[in-house]
């Protein structure tokens, strides 16, 4: 409906639309649920080659392709490989990721649901998909138990445009120290388990602090997440983004509760909230 709405789809003129779906049912045939990327990936490079087009490639789930892969490979009578897998997981892997490129006359860019079985990053599967991929976005449930949205793991995620040279210095080393800051938190949370917050020294204790306020600043007012939140959606810029973590980080929003941080747009935002419960408390 949301494609037919926004003419991806045009029903009048099927060849006006934007879009060309492959499903493959999980009721089919393995071999032939193993071809359904291969066929949109062929589709995508004709569209590439032949009209010269730059291409947006969406495959919901690649662990479907591997898993009909796995089944096939066990009707063949071969021997598994680790965790149950196909012996030939990265061979099969790599002729489906290796073709997404661009050329001189167009290009295909990728977007790609990895479903991690147990929550295993080092699982088989996600792990030879992980490797084929330019950024990965990691969603946590521990962190989606928080509340806190979207539930992106920010230690998790990676992405190969993090560089200086790309994103330039003060993105790079506002990025390395929040992941810097979020580490250390990770690695005193067993001691803050056993021996509580009051035993780590002073600069553990500001660490922590300032962790669990990024981890809530992190969060956002997603427009398509009105429905879960019942905040409105917001936008926030990135040099917006990248100055409000520098004032975290530095210390001067350490007087400020970590609830402000949650589900606001900028710093101002997070300041403002600060004041708003500071008055709320006075009242009570």
């Amino acid at each position: 409906m949301e494609m037919k709405e926004s003419g991806v789809i045009n029903e009048q003129n099927i060849a006006e639309s934007k879009v060309a779906l492959v499903y493959g049912q999980m009721n089919e045939p393995p071999g032939a649920r193993m071809r359904v990327g291969l066929t949109a990936l062929t589709m995508a490079e004709y569209f590439r080659d032949v009209n010269e087009q730059d291409v947006l490639l969406f495959i919901d789930n690649i662990f479907r392709f591997v898993q009909a892969g796995s089944e096939v490979s066990a009707l063949l009578g071969r021997m598994p490989s680790a965790v149950g897998y196909q012996p030939t997981l990265s061979t099969e892997m790599g002729s489906l990721q290796e073709r997404i490129t661009s050329t001189k006359k167009g290009s295909i860019t990728s977007i790609q649901a990895v479903y991690v079985p147990a929550d295993d990053l080092t699982d088989p599967a996600p792990a030879t998909t992980f490797a084929h991929l330019d950024a990965t976005t990691v969603l946590s449930r521990g962190l989606a138990a928080k509340g806190i949205y979207p539930a992106v793991d920010p230690l998790d995620s990676t992405s190969t445009m993090l560089q200086p040279r790309i994103v330039g210095e003060e993105h790079y080393e506002t990025a390395q120290r929040v992941k810097q800051t979020l580490q250390r938190y990770k690695e005193l949370q067993d001691i803050i388990a056993i021996l509580g917050l009051d035993e780590l020294s002073e600069e553990d204790r500001l660490t922590v602090a300032r962790a669990r306020k990024i981890e809530r600043f992190l969060s956002q007012p997603f427009f398509v997440a009105e429905v879960f939140t019942g905040s409105p959606g917001k936008y926030v810029g990135l040099a917006e983004t990248i100055r409000g973590f520098k004032l975290i980080l530095s210390g001067e929003l350490d007087g400020l509760p970590e609830q402000a941080f949650y589900l606001v747009g900028n710093i101002d935002e997070a300041t403002a909230k600060a004041t708003n419960l500071e008055m709320e408390n006075k009242l009570k």
